[in-house]
């Protein structure tokens, strides 16, 4: 036979072979980089496995620079290859045409092979196979030095060579070809010398092709290594070819069309036909039987084209798949339907065992080996536990056809169970899996492919394709209620039908549950179901129909959990449904480093990582379902841990807001619990603390609404308070407004005066800074009189602040000078600095207001004084910005542009853009007076930006004004018009809203 030789070669030495030149590969890494791409031709190989096959030991630092030089040269190389090396994403990959590389080549030719015998080609499929194997010069790339990372890809070509080979000898065999078949059996004998089906087959090939002398000999051979060698008899299936060749048995007649492997047919002495050969292990006498015991597959099922394409393709003979994700997600349908898929590959048979991994002490009474639909199978070992190896082996041994009595140890039966389908490869499918040292026994290697299913994550098995499944998207959620309701029920009410998904977490086994309930109550409306579910706290009761019931599939895995994590997931349960940071499950055990608990509760699936923040934290959450099933299961003793994350959360806010340009209104409350964070949560949260509140602000404000909605009212206050001043140098007067009413009524629920003032403080700040003054006034006045009443003279003089500034912005400037005398007089009273730099500067500010340059001057100055004191660079650019506006009144406009410039300055170094759109303001209009009017509007057009992404109502109207001002004294009338207009129109609707306030 003339044997093709395409470009390239790995099955044997690694050979490129071009027209008229011998390409230079360069030296041992160069080649395994090309290796290993043709291994896996015409798909990508990621950069950090490139660098594992090249450098398995030290990796250099320049690791993507040196595959780029060794990649670049290989192209140049093959530049007249019918080839072409890619680099795509951080991974390369080498395309070609099948015929051109030996292995790609074999692969068709085998498979070319087995359609013709399918379709009764016999002659053709022998053909194919020989010209297959024809291609293997040796040992695959014999010549390099191999990687671990080669090995998978290498044994499953290795196994497909053996079957091809058997193949070849099965279709000679029965066409009469005793002859050849002789020499194919020799060459696998070489390889597999104690494979005695292979012996047998040589026996009789030798025997029917007229040399009985050589088949005795050979028989005496093989007796001779089993006897000195393993210390055992020839098998039954062996001795019985033995006496065929004693007895001179003729050769059974040649067979014109051959489908799915055979063994020949010997004939017993009497001329009748014996049963088949059977593999030389304990084995009963009766035929092999070929198990079919996959569940049936779901016909509504539903979705999941992605993972079940990459399911699909891990089944290649030798593969292994691990299926995992949390209760009811449906690992065990997809299981099974991709089973259905490739079944045909395995005409030997399929198994089902189900592992008991989520057994509990009801199961025994249920039928095994019956696919219950979305993951809810039942276990078929002892109540309770998981099924031990040594059950399952037995299992499968019977099911194999294995003669009782079976072997008694575990590494017996396992030693069994892989020779058994080692003959007769089979898909083997291992559902509801406790653990990689439950399955380890189970797997059978050589041909056979294998898909295990698990709610714990099974990582420790090599080279298993890992799939893992989450809950439906919306879309595909919806089309699995729709495919068991039917479609023109919830055609009617879309909505609705949305809901009930949104309700069932988008969760297989909760959508079938619903859609089972819908189903048997034809008279329900979409909506009546969608209303009962709304109510989270009766949910999981109504998620249940017949024997599918959600809350028992969550069951079984919290059953499972160690104490410490069960008491994390409950605790979870209570905390909302924002991603958290690993920190909180510290908070919830009161201990540092326990990370060992979020891995298990990550492991069972009950936990999703959703990625890490900004800040390099890891966030986790509970799933939509889980986490109600979690709430429900919490009780008296969970409340506990639900305060400390308050309180940890807290603790880190403080932490964050002491370290922001401002606090001077901030308001504490000393009833709060503080519970530390770890040192390293900390340093992140000082490194960074606006990036800090940004990541957490809607965390935040939710574990203020859990803290009130627990009774915590002192912790729900506390934390709103230390908000204040992130909510105000961001401006998020919603969630301030939010945070604040909700502590406000726990606080008045439980009769918390100082909570009360301290919300009151804060939502008059909030009217303020929405221009409802009367609204605000009143609120700092309740404040007020509460402080007064508690003896709380800072917190008196904080709500006398916020009189004076409504005052000041009713343009009532005696009564705001009033009230800002009156607070600085507490703040001296108290020594508290801060508090006595505020007043001064809000009474220079009043002098500016009313004309009083002589007095505004003073005050300011006192105040630039004090904050230099302080260190207050904030309060320093704050001042500045006054005395900005005085050196502008006074006509020094030179001065006040270096003051507005100072002060921007300084707030654009914190950060902050609500301050600096305020100096942009000021400093846009001094230059637009001195006739700089491209850089005076583009500084008022970046203000007025500014403040309308922060909702400043007021400072949006007073650069609109500014900007109105400018276009109109440039000519620019309609321009002009414009802003003066929208000026205009908000003046009417907030005269309107005052009139109402």
């Amino acid at each position: 036979m003339t044997v093709e030789k395409p470009t390239f070669s790995v099955l044997g030495p690694l050979e490129v072979r071009l027209p008229g030149t011998a390409p230079r590969l360069g030296g041992p890494k160069p080649r395994m980089l090309l290796a290993t791409l043709l291994l896996h031709a015409n798909h990508t190989v990621g950069g950090d496995e490139l660098a594992e096959v090249l450098w398995p030991d030290h990796r250099p630092r320049s690791t993507a620079a040196n595959l780029r030089t060794y990649a670049s040269a290989l192209r140049a190389e093959l530049g007249q290859a019918p080839a072409r090396i890619r680099a795509l994403g951080a991974g390369y990959a080498i395309e070609l045409p099948p015929h051109e590389l030996d292995l790609l080549l074999f692969e068709e030719r085998v498979t070319a092979a087995r359609e013709c015998r399918a379709r009764g080609r016999p002659d053709e499929a022998a053909e194919l196979l020989a010209r297959a194997l024809a291609l293997w010069q040796g040992v695959p790339l014999a010549d390099l030095p191999g990687s671990p990372l080669w090995d998978r890809r290498l044994e499953r070509l290795a196994q497909a060579r053996l079957r091809a080979a058997e193949d070849l000898v099965e279709l000679l065999m029965a066409a009469g070809e005793y002859g050849e078949a002789v020499g194919e059996l020799r060459a696998l004998l070489a390889d597999h010398p104690f494979r005695e089906d292979l012996w047998r087959r040589l026996i009789l090939a030798l025997h029917w092709s007229g040399r009985q002398g050589e088949a005795l000999h050979a028989f005496g051979t093989i007796r001779e290594h089993l006897v000195t060698e393993l210390g055992i008899e020839p098998g039954p299936e062996l001795r019985r070819a033995h006496e065929a060749v004693l007895a001179g048995e003729p050769p059974p007649p040649p067979s014109a069309s051959h489908g799915l492997r055979t063994d020949p047919v010997l004939p017993t002495a009497s001329g009748s036909p014996a049963e088949p050969a059977l593999p030389a292990a304990p084995v009963s006498d009766r035929a092999p039987v070929v198990p079919r015991q996959l569940p049936p597959d779901l016909v509504d099922f539903t979705g999941r084209a992605a993972e079940a394409a990459a399911l699909t393709r891990a089944l290649v003979p030798g593969g292994v798949a691990v299926v995992t994700g949390p209760p009811g997600v449906g690992k065990t349908a997809l299981a099974v339907r991709c089973a259905h898929a490739v079944r045909e590959a395995y005409p030997h048979g399929q198994l089902y065992l189900s592992l008991g991994g989520t057994a509990q002490p009801n199961d025994a009474a249920k039928p095994n080996n019956t696919a219950q639909p979305n993951d809810t199978a039942p276990s078929g070992g002892a109540a309770g536990s998981p099924v031990e190896p040594g059950e399952l082996l037995a299992e499968a041994l019977r099911a194999l056809g294995a003669a009782e009595p079976l072997p008694p140890t575990v590494h017996e039966r396992a030693a069994l169970y892989r020779t058994l389908l080692a003959e007769r490869p089979m898909l083997v499918v291992l559902d509801d899996a406790a653990g990689a040292a439950q399955v380890r026994p189970l797997l059978p290697g050589g041909g056979s492919a294998v898909v295990v299913t698990g709610r714990r994550r099974i990582t420790e098995l090599p080279g298993a394709a890992r799939i893992d499944l989450d809950v439906l998207p919306q879309a595909e959620a919806l089309r699995l209620l729709t495919a068991i309701v039917g479609a023109e029920r919830l055609e009617r009410e879309p909505e609705d039908a949305a809901a009930i998904v949104r309700a069932c977490g988008r969760l297989p086994l909760a959508i079938r549950v619903a859609g089972a309930r819908l189903a048997a109550r034809p008279g329900w409306s979409p909506a009546v179901l969608r209303r009962r579910l709304d109510d989270e706290t009766a949910r999981l009761a109504e998620l249940r129909a017949g024997d599918l019931e959600v809350r028992e599939s969550f069951d079984r895995s919290y059953r499972l959990l160690p104490d410490d994590a069960a008491r994390t997931f409950r605790a979870l349960g209570l905390l909302g449904t924002r991603p958290l940071p690993g920190w909180v499950v510290d908070a919830v055990l009161d201990r540092h480093r326990s990370d060992d608990v979020t891995d298990v509760l990550v492991d069972a699936n009950l936990l999703r990582p959703v990625g890490t923040d900004p800040l390099g934290q890891p966030r986790y959450r509970l799933p939509d379902l889980l986490r109600v099933d979690a709430r429900d299961k919490a009780g008296e003793v969970d409340m506990p841990a639900l305060a400390r994350v308050v309180a940890g959360w807290t603790a880190a806010a403080e932490h964050a807001t002491a370290r922001l340009p401002t606090t001077v209104f901030r308001l504490t409350s000393p009833a709060a619990r503080r519970w530390r964070l770890p040192e390293d949560a900390l340093r992140r949260v000082a490194a960074d603390p606006v990036s800090w509140f940004g990541a957490e602000h809607e965390t935040l404000v939710e574990a203020v609404r859990l803290a009130a909605d627990a009774g915590l009212a002192g912790a729900a206050w506390g934390l709103a308070a230390t908000l204040v001043p992130y909510f105000d140098l961001r401006c998020h007067l919603g969630a301030w407004e939010e945070t604040h009413r909700v502590a406000l009524e726990a606080a008045r629920a439980a009769g918390d005066r100082a909570g009360e003032a301290a919300m009151l403080r804060g939502l008059g700040q909030v009217a303020l800074y929405r221009d409802r003054y009367a609204q605000a006034a009143g609120m700092f006045r309740s404040s007020r009189l509460i402080f007064r009443t508690l003896g709380d003279v800072r917190g008196e003089a904080v709500s006398v602040c916020g009189l004076g500034a409504v005052g000041q912005f009713r343009g009532d400037q005696a009564a705001a000078s009033r009230h800002f005398r009156r607070a600085l007089g507490m703040f001296v009273s108290l020594d508290d600095r801060s508090g006595e730099a505020y007043a001064r500067q809000a009474l220079g500010r009043t002098c500016l207001s009313a004309g009083d340059l002589t007095g505004a001057a003073d005050w300011l100055g006192g105040a630039l004084r004090m904050a230099r004191e302080l260190g207050d660079a904030h309060r320093e650019g704050c001042v500045s910005l006054q005395i900005g506006r005085l050196h502008d009144l006074a006509g020094e406009t030179g001065r006040a542009m270096r003051a507005q410039g100072r002060a921007l300055t300084i707030f654009e170094g914190f950060g902050d853009r609500h301050c600096a759109a305020y100096a942009m303001q000021g400093l846009g209009g001094l230059q637009a007076a001195r006739g700089d009017w491209r850089h005076g509007s583009a500084r008022l057009e970046s203000s007025l930006a500014i403040f309308r992404q922060l909702g400043d109502r007021s400072g949006e109207a007073a650069t609109r004004r500014l900007l109105g001002e400018l276009h109109r004294s440039a000519g620019r009338r309609a321009l002009a018009r414009g802003y003066l207009h929208a000026v205009t129109s908000r003046q009417v609707v907030e005269d309107t809203a005052i009139s109402h306030d």
